[in-house]
């Protein structure tokens, strides 16, 4: 079984490094011309300069067709109507992005691990299945991968530190089997009025051992539902 990469980024940094050019530095610019705009922390010439590096990266690869499946948010949406375009336009790949329930994609990920037989090359699943991904090493093993085997075509400005989230996506091993592609905020709202009353506070410490305030784990979040519900 050919092994799948897990997640849209990380099909989009290590399929752009092995892509052709079709186009090439024209459409590259279109790209951070309409989609870019001032955006990206990069200045223009960096920006430009990473475009290249794909380009020139991406021309031993003439003619690939990547299939990926994700769920149906708008992230994927995006990513799957205007930069699958993009990338087409500049490196000649062809990326069918196919958008799913999220149940489907589960499935369809089991399915490919079940069966051996390679539905899609890249998939947009969540971080809660790193623990299957290290076990089963059924997916592309992104630490060794870019540094050995896929080190040419993987961005030299890459820098991992850039995603957010990147520890629940790496596995028990301490290698990174996902890169993440997009998150769900969790929100505390609360009642700072209540956690600041001394009286509460006292009687908080008394009762549980430490100080009222922003819970750190599931245990506090337990007792001070408990406590304000008394």
């Amino acid at each position: 079984m050919r092994r799948h990469l897990l997640t849209s980024t990380t099909a989009l940094v290590l399929l752009l490094g092995a892509s052709q050019a079709y186009a090439g530095m024209d459409e590259a610019k279109t790209f951070l011309d309409t989609e870019i705009n001032g955006l990206s922390t990069l200045d223009r010439s960096a920006q430009e300069a990473e475009m290249q590096w794909f380009v020139d990266a991406a021309k031993p690869f003439a003619g690939m067709e990547i299939n990926v499946l994700s769920e149906g948010i708008p992230t994927h949406t995006y990513e799957s109507t205007v930069l699958t375009k993009a990338f087409e336009a500049i490196t000649g790949i062809k990326v069918n992005h196919q958008i799913l329930g999220e149940g489907e994609v589960v499935q369809a990920v089991q399915t490919q691990m079940q069966t051996n037989r390679n539905l899609y090359d890249a998939y947009v699943n969540d971080s809660d299945l790193i623990g299957t991904h290290s076990r089963l090493q059924l997916a592309v093993n992104l630490t060794d991968f870019m540094a050995g085997e896929g080190k040419d075509v993987t961005l030299p400005t890459l820098d991992l530190k850039d995603f957010i989230g990147i520890k629940f996506t790496t596995g028990p091993d301490g290698k990174l089997y996902q890169l993440p592609d997009q998150q769900f905020a969790n929100l505390y709202w609360f009642r700072k009025d209540w956690f600041d009353k001394p009286e509460l506070k006292e009687k908080f410490k008394a009762k549980y051992g430490y100080d009222l305030g922003v819970p750190v784990n599931w245990s506090a979040y337990e007792d001070i539902a408990e406590f304000f519900s008394k």
